[in-house]
């Protein structure tokens, strides 16, 4: 191991990471925002509402992000009419590309993940909001939601994970990210082991705190379904007095 390498290309390293972390919090946070909407409309008994929301999801999951990230930086550019656009001093921009590409992904994902959960909300939680005078918009925001939220917790840190582990793939789009810093280090010195066993320290480091931190988000919003499933006590019995 060539530590000198390593301590010489960390400022380098510490740009990445927060080219990596930055597009991480943004797409996500635009995906969980537009998903709400989305979730509550495809899980609708109206088809003229749910069938747009499951074809835009069908479509995105059904394409690799690598596609979906060209198609929006390389293929939009060659209709003259985007170029004409007000539209176009940010899709030549390779950060809003990417931004735009990863949110409407883990859109859909997420999208498809919450109403999943609404669809698994039991019966009498629904008939019980009811009974107290809650409906529609009100019986999603006090009920529905907040408790699909908390069952979505596991599938929803999975799918935090993939994006982060999706941003290698933004050096494609010139974007200067771990992955990308970790090519131009094996580039200049021709040491493979320093330079992508950096960039898998810096991806399983953020992965362990982000498992960890839904690890105890999971222990205090589900617990009360680990109380629900735990065995219930044996039957006491006096003992028997001798004879």
């Amino acid at each position: 191991m060539d530590w000198e390498v390593i301590g010489a290309s960390l400022p380098d390293f510490a740009r990445g990471l927060q080219v990596c972390l930055t597009l991480l919090v943004l797409s996500v946070a635009t995906g969980f925002v537009l998903s709400l909407p989305l979730a509550v409309a495809r899980v609708s008994a109206r088809p003229w509402l749910s069938g747009p929301v499951w074809g835009f999801t069908y479509v995105v999951r059904g394409t690799p992000l690598l596609v979906q990230l060209f198609l929006v930086y390389y293929g939009l550019a060659q209709f003259e009419s985007v170029r004409d656009s007000v539209a176009w001093p940010l899709l030549r921009e390779a950060w809003f590309c990417a931004w735009l590409a990863f949110a409407l992904n883990t859109t859909a994902y997420t999208t498809e993940i919450f109403a999943g959960a609404l669809r698994a909300t039991p019966a009498g939680e629904v008939e019980a909001a009811r009974a107290y005078g809650l409906s529609g918009f009100r019986l999603y925001r006090r009920i529905l939601l907040p408790s699909a939220l908390r069952r979505a917790l596991p599938q929803y840190g999975n799918e935090l994970v993939s994006t982060l582990h999706a941003t290698s793939i933004v050096s494609t789009v010139t974007l200067v990210d771990v992955t990308r810093v970790a090519r131009d280090v094996y580039a200049n010195h021709l040491l493979p082991l320093e330079a992508f066993g950096m960039a898998a320290v810096i991806y399983f480091s953020l992965t362990f705190a982000l498992v960890g931190g839904f690890r105890l988000l999971e222990r205090h919003y589900l617990r009360h379904l680990r109380a629900e499933h735990r065995p219930d006590p044996p039957p006491h019995t006096a003992p028997q007095s001798a004879a």
